[in-house]
This record gives structure tokens, C-alpha cells and sequence, in this order.
């Protein structure tokens, strides 16, 4: 996957705290799951989040990171098509659930449709995306209002808003449409680097994305001059950081390769 295409990945915010934290079990069995994912052990990670997904028929969590397992391995393919369809039903039962579930599943139901939204846009669906990233931000916000703590909750409103600032003219005007509002880049990026350095178990999908953005914004540039080398650089140290420590997994791997060379 391209480095532009990074950023396409809403779908890995991960969970913060909220009203009714789960477990410290079932914490470190997500976590687990997830080591596992960013290891590059997609199809371990995947069968892990499906057997907690059917242990508890009415908790979104496991669906969703069982989702964001195939949209890794898919990333790891360079495949926009790669199990599209099991991805899609995942993510509808994802956001049932936690529309059952209430209050205490909007993180969940933020995530899912964070995911489904970047699966519609990546797959030309551009209004599908839209509804969903508008569902994604309204339920981010609810979550903060309940829990101004909610760091890793700034990822997700991060690459809402990056998205929104560097959107089409066609995306920008269904974005009006459906009542997103518009997005600005600044801000995009100091939200990005607050889930980067504050965020629990969202921190290195915070890392990845912002880098992504940071080359893209280094790319914006008319010339070189300090604020693109100083994008350049921090993207490179965030790079390399996450492919030294998860050698196995060969997106963070071609996100180094793929870097520009400093100006």
C-alpha cells in the first residue's frame, strides 16, 4: 500500500477508556490480539478476535479488530479488494451491537464506522463514507464529553479532519451535504500527535497515520525549506521506529522504503 493510501485506514483507532471499561482480562486479551496484528500475523490476529467475538455474541470490540486484521493483511497485499465483503459484514455487525449496547459502546461504534467509512471511500462509495465518517465523529464527541481523558479518541477526529482538509471538491461538497463541516490540517495534525504521545492502546496506529500525513504534507511543499525537511524527518523517525520494533509486519516496512529522501 502507498503511502498516500495510509491515511485511509480510519479503521484502526483502538479503544480508549469509557463509561464502562471493559475487564482487565478482556483488555489484555484485545491486547494481545493486537500485538499479534501489528506483529504481521494478520490471519493469527483475525482467528484470535474471532474466537472473543463468538465467546461474547454481544460485544463489538473483538468484531472490529477481527475487521481491522483483513484491512492489515489486505495493506500487506498492496489489495483494495482483499476480503472487502467479510470486512463490510464485520463492521455492520460491529456497529449493531454497539448501537445495542448504548452510551458505552460509542467508542466502538465510532471505530466501526471509522473502518466502514474508509472501506466506502476506498471502494468509490463517496456519500456511504460520508455518513459514516459523520457517524464516526458525532459518536468520537459523545465519548469526550463523557471523558475529556479519552486520548486515543483523537485519532480517529484527527484523520477526520485531515481528511476533510485535503478531501476533493467533489468529497468536500457531499461532505457539506451530509453536514461534516470542514476540516483544517493544523489542527488534524495536533490531534494526530496527541493520540501519538498520549494514546493507550491506539498509540501506534496514531504514529503510522501521522506519519503518512506528515510526508503528504511535506509533499504539499511549492520548495524545499525547513518546515518540509522538518515533516520529512519526524516522518522517517516515526517510520523506522515502528518497523524496528515490529520487523514482521512488511507495511511499516514499505512505508520506510517508500519514504522521500530529505531535501
Amino acid at each position: 500500500m502507498r503511502l498516500g493510501a495510509a491515511l485511509l485506514l480510519l479503521t484502526a483507532q483502538h479503544p480508549a477508556p469509557v463509561s464502562t471499561p471493559p475487564p482487565d482480562s478482556h483488555r489484555a486479551a484485545l491486547r494481545a490480539g493486537l500485538d499479534t496484528l501489528y506483529a504481521g500475523h494478520f490471519a493469527q490476529a483475525a482467528a484470535h478476535f474471532a474466537a472473543l467475538a463468538a465467546r461474547d455474541t454481544a460485544d463489538p470490540a473483538p468484531l472490529v479488530f477481527e475487521a481491522s486484521a483483513y484491512v492489515w493483511w489486505a495493506a500487506a497485499l498492496d489489495s483494495a479488494t482483499f476480503e472487502a465483503a467479510r470486512i463490510d459484514s464485520l463492521l455492520g455487525v460491529a456497529v449493531a451491537r454497539a448501537r445495542d449496547a448504548g452510551p458505552p459502546a460509542d467508542f466502538w461504534r465510532a471505530t466501526a464506522h471509522g473502518y466502514r467509512a474508509r472501506e466506502r471511500h476506498l471502494h468509490g462509495h463517496t456519500w456511504g463514507a460520508a455518513k459514516d465518517g459523520k457517524a464516526m465523529r458525532d459518536a468520537y464527541r459523545r465519548v469526550l464529553r463523557a471523558d475529556s481523558s479519552c486520548a486515543d479518541c483523537w485519532l480517529g477526529l484527527g484523520v477526520y479532519h485531515y481528511g476533510l482538509a485535503r478531501a476533493s471538491p467533489l468529497a468536500r461538497l457531499v461532505a457539506r451535504i451530509v453536514g461534516m463541516g470542514s476540516g483544517d490540517a493544523d489542527s488534524a495534525l495536533a490531534y494526530l500527535h496527541r493520540a501519538a504521545s498520549d494514546g493507550e492502546l491506539a498509540r501506534v496506529e496514531a504514529m503510522w497515520v501521522l506519519a503518512a500525513a506528515l510526508v503528504r504534507e511535506a509533499a504539499r511543499s511549492a520548495t524545499p525549506g525547513p518546515q518540509q525537511a522538518a515533516y520529512l524527518q519526524e516522518a522517517r523517525w516515526l517510520g523506522t521506529t515502528l518497523a524496528a520494533r515490529y520487523p514482521g509486519n512488511p507495511v511499516f516496512q514499505r512505508f520506510v522504503d517508500e519514504l522521500p529522501a530529505a531535501p
